[in-house]
């Protein structure tokens, strides 16, 4: 379900599977609880990730951590990045999805041309091998479904997504993998990142080459975000 890829005294980074609920559901156990039991100690969640995505997950260890890394996520101080792989060609190869959320049928979401609390997601893309795309994805804001809802509203809909891709298109999973995390806690930096390790497609080693550039998204050149005052391009944090 789980892998531990780094311990401080605080907090937990772990790595979940895909597939793997982050909260007991339906009867099956979730991931926080797996972790809880393994140590013994009771966590506090700070951020969710879909079941259908793997990757890198924070859990607190005491309120207090809880509390400070909580107000780190509300202003926007916790940079989150992740990997997704699209079989179509985007609108646009970069740029930033900005819009409101609002709930669809069959438990789905869509996007509006509204702006009055709005989903952000600023991403960048790359080649990547069999005619695919690979996206660089930074949200701004923590919406339900926002990654994968701006992938599908620039045309290019994640890879394998049971929701919003092609009904009648299957993949061994969803192509969507939280990447890295850095954020700054008690005057220490912390940057944690782990490719992929699930799904035949992100496993291609002609991917290797679009992993090294992105290995440290924090320090990329992002687009600007509309409205900002931000310069054309912005460095991350």
């Amino acid at each position: 379900m789980y892998e531990t890829i780094a311990e401080d005294e605080r907090f937990l980074c772990i790595h979940k599977d895909p597939g793997v609920d982050c909260h007991t559901d339906n009867g099956s156990s979730g991931v926080i609880r797996a972790v809880q039991s393994a140590y013994r100690i009771r966590l506090f969640p700070l951020h969710r990730l879909d079941k259908v995505t793997s990757g890198l997950l924070l859990l607190a260890k005491d309120r207090e951590t809880a509390r400070s890394m909580g107000e780190l996520f509300s202003a926007h101080r916790i940079d989150k990045f992740y990997l997704a792989l699209s079989a179509k060609r985007p609108r646009k190869k970069q740029g930033t999805v900005i819009g409101d959320m609002r709930r669809s049928r069959r438990g789905t979401w869509r996007l509006e041309r509204s702006r009055e609390n709005p989903a952000v997601t600023q991403f960048v893309s790359r080649a990547w091998s069999g005619g695919k795309r690979a996206f660089l994805l930074r949200p701004q804001s923590g919406k339900t479904h926002q990654l994968r809802v701006a992938l599908k509203s620039l045309g290019a809909p994640i890879l394998g997504d049971p929701l919003y891709g092609p009904r009648n298109h299957s993949q061994d999973r969803c192509y969507l993998h939280a990447m890295a995390v850095s954020f700054e806690l008690d005057g220490e930096r912390y940057s944690f990142w782990t490719p992929p390790r699930h799904g035949e497609h992100f496993l291609d080693p002609d991917g290797s080459e679009v992993l090294a550039a992105w290995s440290r998204p924090e320090e990329l050149a992002w687009p600007r975000i509309p409205g900002s005052g931000q310069p054309s391009w912005t460095a991350g944090r």
